[in-house]
């Protein structure tokens, strides 16, 4: 369109009803708003404002003109506010084992259908403070207390049981006093919890702790002892054969879930990736199979 800008300074004194006022706002010289409204006002053989005392008022063309670049200009905001909302990065805080070993490796599924979207891992366990530094989404386990402000979006009851390689399993020759048990600082009571659940007592097996769940993970699938995993952190190897859970899989008592403000309307960003989430993680319930004790078949 011929004299763009001319319009966008029209539309701005418009307005503002002052050249002045009009100049401070675009951030240039009262001298090159007067320029650009004769430029207009010589391209359109038309007078569109008259002083009136102080302020400068718009003639009857000038108002007519007003009406329909009002109407251009609030649309074109709007488009740039579309945009802006469909361009934006979403910064998500997700537990680090998770992170790792199960969001990583299908982020890339979800960056194919949403192109238009940056989502931007920190990774963290536990309490979370969302709105601060950016961060407006959290995947977490459900196993503290969560501020009443916060919108939960359950994702997958979590699922956890002994993962140990298959090579390890046959070294023990199936016999539970001779594993390693593995342990994460981070979950401490991962295994008197299990033990707990079946009606047994930790024996005085050998035992080794890692400061994270992924290097105990890491460490059961290269054969340092049997670990107590949580389903989405093994699904993918138990898939591959990298590791086998001999006693099956049992509910924990948590579930995964998506932490948000309360408050703030979701953006379709935002929308977009809890939908993805509740729709993948439900691979990350084990399968009846694998629910059950089968030391025999491994």
């Amino acid at each position: 369109m011929r004299h763009l800008k001319a319009f966008h300074v029209f539309q701005v004194a418009a307005t503002a009803k002052s050249f002045t006022a009009a100049a401070k706002i675009l951030h240039i010289t009262h001298g090159a708003v007067s320029k650009q409204i004769k430029l207009l006002e010589e391209y359109l053989d038309q007078v569109l404002f008259y002083r009136q005392g102080h302020r400068m008022r718009l003639t009857p063309e000038g108002q007519c003109l007003y009406t329909y670049t009002e109407e251009a200009f609030s649309a074109l905001n709007k488009g740039i506010e579309v945009l802006s909302k469909q361009a934006q990065c979403i910064d998500v805080s997700c537990e680090p084992t998770l992170t790792m070993r199960w969001l990583m490796p299908r982020l890339v599924s979800f960056n194919e259908k949403h192109s238009h979207m940056n989502v931007r891992l920190s990774t963290a366990g536990g309490a979370v403070v969302l709105g601060k530094n950016g961060t407006s989404l959290a995947i977490r386990r459900n196993d503290f207390i969560i501020p009443a402000e916060y919108q939960q979006t359950p994702l997958v009851a979590e699922w956890v049981g002994p993962i140990c390689s298959i090579a390890y399993w046959r070294k023990m020759e199936s016999k539970v006093d001779n594993i390693t048990l593995l342990h994460s600082q981070t979950r401490l009571d991962a295994w008197s919890q299990w033990f707990s659940s079946k009606g047994s007592t930790m024996q005085n097996n050998a035992q080794q702790t890692f400061a994270h769940f992924y290097f105990c993970i890491q460490a059961a699938q290269d054969g340092l002892g049997m670990a107590m995993g949580s389903y989405p952190f093994v699904v993918d190897e138990l898939k591959r054969g990298n590791l086998v859970a001999p006693f099956g899989f049992s509910l924990s008592g948590h579930d995964y879930v998506l932490l948000s403000l309360k408050e703030n309307s979701a953006q379709k960003s935002e929308i977009d990736l809890r939908t993805w989430l509740t729709d993948n993680m439900k691979e990350c319930v084990p399968s009846e199979k694998e629910k059950r004790i089968n030391p025999c078949n491994i």
